[in-house]
């Protein structure tokens, strides 16, 4: 299975080109495209409703969106109960009045993203192609960037959960029984870190985000940058480029979208300066369709252009 995300500022186009890409690859290939954008536009390209759930287009390709506010409370419930099972003993706390806030943590949304992301390419075999059609450039580098930052600090989670073990086996042999590993309130301590629920999972989210770090710096992964001919859309695609960059994430396309006889100049500007930030990476042109931006238009996804072509060139040829 190949995965592609395509990227970009808010308004440069990048979901309707994830969806052209969506749909011509469907000729072929089992496609799968999910709109992980709050803006959610996928279903207006198409032309169809999808409120947050799946829908089949067509024999080979199918719709989904991310209803990211519910993702984010289902992620939080699930931590709070793994919070609230795993330390039992500091119920007296009253730590409900912390969890009720945690809603308003940062991270939770990033958090939320990745794990649904982790669960499509786990769950979702059926398809050749995966397509996610992300956020715009802030909240997708940082939810890029989490799968890294995750590991090093379950390392660390690891290492004080150790030691945490080991001290409370030392007070266990002083106050309990050795033999039967029990303290005075008939709680039994494991020091078997095999034993020790909570080193297992730590070791089991360590696992998980060590596969989706594989995956997402493999061969079967590609990401394409969408920018515009104008100098904003420049900045803030130089910037997701070196964030790319610097996470050893795979940038394997940049296309130009929205280019008209009035801004090649600026175009052809925009394309060498990117290419010094992108050495190697090929750009693909894709014109202004006014017609497909008329009010009527309901097949936003049918541009003249090939797309589905370059990417399964870089697919296939990935090293």
């Amino acid at each position: 299975m190949k995965i592609l995300f395509s990227t970009g500022k808010g308004g440069v186009g990048k979901s309707t080109m994830a969806a052209a890409a969506a749909w011509q690859l469907s000729r072929d290939q089992r496609v799968l495209i999910i709109s992980l954008d709050p803006a959610h536009n996928l279903g207006d390209i198409f032309g169809v409703t999808l409120a947050g759930g799946r829908k089949r287009f067509s024999a080979n390709l199918h719709l989904g969106e991310v209803d990211l506010q519910q993702l984010s409370k289902e992620y939080l419930k699930r931590e709070i109960d793994v919070l609230s099972g795993s330390y039992k003993y500091l119920q007296t706390l009253n730590l409900d009045n912390y969890f009720s806030v945690l809603k308003y943590s940062p991270g939770i949304e990033e958090y939320a993203l990745l794990t649904s992301i982790e669960a499509t390419i786990r769950n979702e075999e059926d398809y050749d192609i995966i397509i996610f059609d992300t956020p715009p450039t802030g909240l997708t580098l940082r939810f890029l960037a989490l799968p890294r930052v995750t590991i090093t600090w379950i390392d660390r989670l690891i290492q004080i959960r150790r030691k945490i073990l080991e001290k409370r086996y030392t007070i266990q042999k002083i106050r309990g029984n050795p033999e039967e590993g029990t303290l005075d309130s008939g709680i039994i301590l494991n020091y078997n870190e095999d034993d020790d629920d909570i080193l297992r999972r730590l070791r089991v989210l360590k696992t998980n985000y060590e596969t989706l770090t594989s995956i997402l710096e493999g061969r079967d992964c590609a990401i394409f940058v969408v920018f515009n001919p104008d100098l904003l859309s420049l900045r803030e695609s130089q910037r997701l480029v070196e964030g790319l960059h610097e996470l050893h994430l795979p940038l394997r396309l940049m296309i130009n979208n929205k280019v008209t006889t009035d801004n090649e100049a600026m175009a052809d500007h925009v394309e060498k300066t990117m290419l010094r930030r992108a050495e190697h990476i090929p750009v693909e042109r894709i014109a202004l369709h006014r017609e497909l931006q008329s009010r009527d238009a309901t097949k936003l996804y049918e541009i003249e252009e090939d797309i589905a072509s370059p990417l399964l060139f870089i697919l296939n040829n990935a090293r």
